[in-house]
């Protein structure tokens, strides 16, 4: 069975965060960037407007949406939530690029769709120069290999996110009461080092991927999904009473840490990859540029609010997930305890995606007898390396910035400008669309090397120690 056959029966091109098949195989992923299984208008496995919004807004609403307070600190609170717009807006009109050069190279060779790697593929091969043109087939390469490393970096998010939680929800049990209201201060009972608990997490997240038919992780995926959207109500149920006086936040954090704010932002905004999936499964895709920006304006507002209404009421104290600050009382131990249940879960789906990329090149290589084996093999390898990475780097705030600046800018900023223009530079461009998309892609390319390096220099020289000490409120 060769790489390729697999790769066209199996692989799915959708980088998003947390977009999961709860509904039926036939509604699901397993069917959302099948070529074979296009159909434009009117078939029964294709998606309402409404299922579609709910897909954008599930693929990009995840961890991320949790490390924004922090993000916020890291701006200020005048500057950040006016960059995250502004990295809302650009996000949202690379997603455009992408779609608008998908249909130009549908139409252009008469195919009813191509994936990401395809576009950017076919872009090159539209290029003025011959050595682009030459080496077309290393743009599917540049896209795989940013998806691999984006949906591990999520996995390590993951595993960094359920250590820190239960490890603060076993500390904190003998002072956890019953009242979330008191300004009172709980000292922790230590137990053991957060790399311990992420090891503790390892054979079962081994175990869970061993599940390989979304059928199956259908069921998780809906469990997660609810789990995550109570925890959600009751995070802003909890951030909007008793804001204290902001005054004391500065409007324009230091230049220094603005690229750590990137890094998040951007690591929050990367859901550019289920785009084209999601419009290819519409019963009617005429009406999917609508749906992206109603989408994209609700998850830049939940952003924005989260983000600001987290760092009011927390202050300088804030943490690497929001879910940190929330008061050691059962109520809100239990929110800790389900989003972590919910993240848990998703590690399957968000493993699904590299493993449908890496696994069939070495499965095809494999004797006939062997092939379950080497699979099996490769998964447990591959959440290991998850695991070993996480360990690694045990500082949520600094593994989330890292995957963001490292590769959600280039998926999400970097790559779409530079395919337009090689797309349509043939055709005519106009000077300000070429300079429109240069600078686009050199904003992204500075906030990846920046934000990589400071993301690196933080965590080899940390300038503040994190924070573990737990209260009721805002930290007395």
């Amino acid at each position: 069975m060769s790489t390729q056959r697999l790769r066209n029966e199996d692989y799915h091109d959708y980088s998003s965060t947390d977009v999961s098949p709860e509904e039926s195989p036939s509604e699901g992923l397993n069917n959302l960037s099948s070529p074979g299984s296009y159909q434009r208008f009117g078939q029964s496995n294709s998606t309402t407007w409404f299922q579609t919004l709910i897909h954008l807004l599930k693929g990009n609403i995840g961890t991320g949406l949790l490390g924004l307070p922090l993000a916020v600190k890291n701006a200020g609170i005048v500057m950040g939530p006016i960059s995250l717009l502004v990295i809302g807006i650009v996000a949202v009109h690379c997603m455009g690029i992408l779609v608008k050069c998908a249909h130009h190279f549908c139409r252009r060779l008469n195919k009813s769709f191509v994936d990401y790697g395809d576009t950017v593929m076919y872009g090159l091969e539209s290029s003025p120069c011959s050595w682009l043109r030459n080496h077309a087939h290393w743009g599917r390469h540049v896209v795989d290999f940013f998806l691999i490393v984006t949906q591990l970096g999520f996995c390590c998010v993951y595993f960094v996110f359920l250590a820190d939680n239960f490890k603060q929800v076993i500390e904190a049990a003998n002072g956890t009461t019953n009242n979330c209201h008191n300004n009172e201060t709980v000292i922790l009972t230590p137990t053991m080092d957060s790399r311990l608990y992420m090891l503790s997490f390892l054979p079962f997240l081994v175990l869970l991927v061993f599940i390989r038919n979304l059928r199956a992780l259908s069921v998780f995926s809906l469990l997660a999904n609810i789990t995550m959207l109570v925890s959600l109500i009751m995070i802003y149920q909890f951030i909007v009473q008793r804001i204290p006086d902001p005054s004391h936040l500065p409007l324009v954090a230091p230049w220094k840490t603005y690229p750590l704010f990137f890094g998040t932002a951007i690591f929050a905004f990367e859901g550019i990859g289920m785009v084209l999936p999601l419009e290819n499964k519409m019963k009617d895709p005429r009406k999917f540029p609508l749906i992206l920006y109603l989408g994209m304006v609700i998850v830049t507002i939940l952003y924005i609010s989260l983000g600001c209404l987290g760092y009011l009421q927390f202050g300088a104290n804030i943490q690497g997930s929001i879910t940190l600050n929330l008061p050691n009382c059962w109520l809100y131990q239990s929110v800790k305890l389900l989003y972590s249940i919910g993240i848990f879960f998703t590690y399957a789906l968000q493993f699904y995606v590299p493993a449908e990329i890496i696994i069939p090149f070495f499965v095809s290589r494999a004797p006939e007898h062997c092939e379950l084996v080497v699979d099996l093999f490769v998964r447990t390898v591959l959440v290991c390396l998850t695991c070993l990475l996480a360990v690694l780097i045990p500082r949520l705030d600094l593994v989330i910035s890292l995957v963001g600046s490292v590769s959600s800018s280039a998926l999400a900023l970097i790559i779409p400008p530079l395919l337009e223009v090689s797309t349509f530079y043939s055709e005519g461009m106009s000077p300000l669309t070429i300079f429109k998309d240069a600078l686009i892609s050199v904003l992204g390319f500075v906030g990846f090397v920046v934000g990589t390096y400071e993301a690196l220099y933080e965590l080899i020289q940390p300038s503040n120690a994190p924070i573990f000490i737990n209260s009721t409120r805002a930290f007395i």
